[in-house]
């Protein structure tokens, strides 16, 4: 058993807290160091109150499971000797409400493009059974009720 911990730091400062007028700013500080800005959604929460230059929880989300997605496709790429030059992932969220009219990320749409070079370049077929498999494996994608869809771009 594993654990993972991120720090999540929020101070509210002189802000008008009880008349709901305060900023939704914080900081995510990972174990490695790592420090990004936090701030809740501009769809949820209007601006001046929420950070739209900042990470919200939904983004996060995304980019979460995509980058999961793509650590596990270079895994399997790797060892199946296909060598990959770039990946770039046009991931995408939706927010629906649930049977329960609560709102969730009801669905997340992978876009990755792969180049590859080398001797050994993979058919569409070959790139689609790695994303396949990478989804199987992704640890994000086993722990989430969302929808995954994973849409390859292939280029020329």
């Amino acid at each position: 058993m594993t654990e993972y911990s991120a720090e999540v730091i929020w101070q509210r400062g002189e802000q008008d807290f009880l008349g709901n007028r305060y900023s939704r700013r914080h900081l995510l500080r990972f174990d490695g160091g790592a420090e990004v800005a936090g701030s809740s959604s501009p769809h949820v929460v209007p601006l001046p109150m929420s950070d739209e230059t900042a990470v919200d929880p939904e983004e996060a989300f995304v980019a979460s499971l995509s980058s999961c997605h793509m650590l596990w496709f270079l895994s399997i790429a790797a060892k199946r000797r296909f060598c990959v030059d770039t990946y770039h992932d046009n991931a995408s969220g939706l927010m629906q409400a649930n049977d329960l009219g609560k709102l969730y990320i009801a669905q997340i749409t992978l876009r990755p493009a792969v180049s590859f070079s080398g001797e050994r370049v993979p058919t569409h077929q070959q790139i689609e059974q790695m994303h396949h498999q990478a989804h199987e494996e992704c640890f994000i994608a086993n722990s989430v009720k969302s929808e995954v869809r994973c849409e390859p771009r292939f280029t020329a």
